[in-house]
């Protein structure tokens, strides 16, 4: 890619840290996925008892992403960041010391208070500290940072507690984020506040039509996604009858495949945003239904998940582009406080229906579930908010 050539290294050094930061605060959301079993054995519980760390933690994030944006709106976005990833790395350091349950799970909202605030203000930053020509790539830098950690992340982490104790995994995490607050410290420019948002701006905020849009269409987006995603493992296992090992490397290759698409978006968003939003979400919805009608196939289920999360990756770093280019610009890190609470609403809704399948059918049926969900998001784009960005793009000339 040409710009990336042209982006000067003070520019790339701050968003390759941010990158870095992305990649252990995602690890860190997923891991308790693949030691609940090993965490519930060490306090004598069960795994679906255990498994409230993963829900305490979606809702915290859900519920305080928008009340911490805002009382934290006036400070300095480089001082606000090194914070962040100190309280990260603190928690981190806590779950490692847990001698409870009860002690964990505080660990565990402490660094979902931290990711409340982290993922309003990580994009935000990205964009601003490069020339608005690179801003889609200092995006996909970001979210491929996330994408690695579904990569390499997660299965090093779970690997680390198989050998050595779920406790050791959480402390790598942190060791690893002293050393990534350590590089921001370095290279992180300061970033002056934008000014403080007050809870009174939201309704003339919330009045764009493109930006609540945006909103709707991320419930329907992330509950067609995580409807089908929460159970990906098992469906793999159950209905294409891969082998363990198989499993993992599929799910290695699936978040490899959102490095790919996050380079798509650096490359084509900015020339073609909305051929690259409705072929995004046409390939959602084709993806998520034929996910049952190739399970005949371990190759062909393997390429059709290859291309949702290329398709996936791109879509979502696509929404929050446009919420940085539409929302005003002292109510960037608001806005994208919300998207990231209705974000984590999806998580849960989806994961919601998605159990419910299993429960009164099979996990067989998640991937249609997941697909009639998307049929409605992309209808929901090409009848109302298709028109209501070529409006806003129109005003702003």
């Amino acid at each position: 890619m040409d710009n990336t050539k042209k982006m000067p290294l003070r520019n790339w050094l701050p968003v390759v840290g941010l990158a870095c930061s992305a990649f252990v605060f995602n690890t860190s959301e997923f891991v308790p996925i693949g030691l609940l079993s090993d965490i519930g054995a060490d306090f004598g519980m069960s795994t679906a008892s255990t498994g409230m760390l993963i829900s305490v933690y979606a809702w915290v994030v859900m519920l305080l992403s928008l009340p911490l944006m805002i009382l934290v709106s006036r400070m300095e976005m480089r001082r606000l960041m090194l914070m962040l990833v100190a309280l990260f790395a603190m928690c981190q350091v806590m779950s490692y010391l847990s001698g409870s349950y009860a002690m964990l799970m505080a660990s565990r909202i402490g660094v979902a208070c931290a990711h409340s605030v982290f993922w309003s203000i990580v994009t935000p930053m990205a964009a601003r500290m490069v020339p608005t020509r690179h801003r889609a790539l200092a995006l996909s830098i970001v979210a491929t940072g996330s994408s690695i950690a579904m990569v390499f992340g997660m299965p090093v982490g779970r690997m680390i507690g198989l050998a050595v104790g779920w406790r050791m995994t959480f402390l790598s995490i942190g060791v690893v984020a002293a050393v990534i607050f350590a590089y921001l410290m370095l290279t992180l420019p300061k970033l002056p506040s934008r000014g403080k948002f007050s809870v009174r701006k939201l309704p003339m905020m919330l009045r764009s039509r493109a930006l609540s849009g945006i909103y709707v269409l991320t419930i329907f987006f992330a509950t067609a996604y995580y409807t089908t995603y929460s159970y990906i493992e098992p469906f793999l296992l159950r209905v294409t009858g891969m082998p363990d090992t198989l499993v993992t490397t599929t799910l290695m290759l699936f978040g490899g495949a959102g490095i790919v698409g996050s380079m798509a978006f650096s490359r084509y968003y900015n020339a073609h945003r909305y051929t690259f939003m409705t072929l995004c979400l046409t390939l959602l919805t084709l993806c998520l239904g034929s996910i049952l009608p190739t399970a005949f196939s371990q190759e062909a289920t393997i390429g059709v998940l290859l291309v949702l999360g290329m398709a996936a990756t791109a879509f979502n770093i696509a929404m929050q582009s446009e919420i940085i280019a539409i929302a005003p610009a002292e109510g960037t890190s608001v806005a994208m406080s919300i998207f990231s609470g209705i974000f984590n609403f999806g998580i849960g809704t989806g994961a919601f229906i998605g159990g419910r399948v299993c429960s009164l059918s099979s996990v067989e049926w998640v991937g249609l579930a997941g697909a009639a969900i998307a049929i409605a998001a992309l209808g929901y784009w090409l009848a109302r908010l298709r028109h209501y960005f070529r409006a806003f793009y129109s005003a702003r000339g």
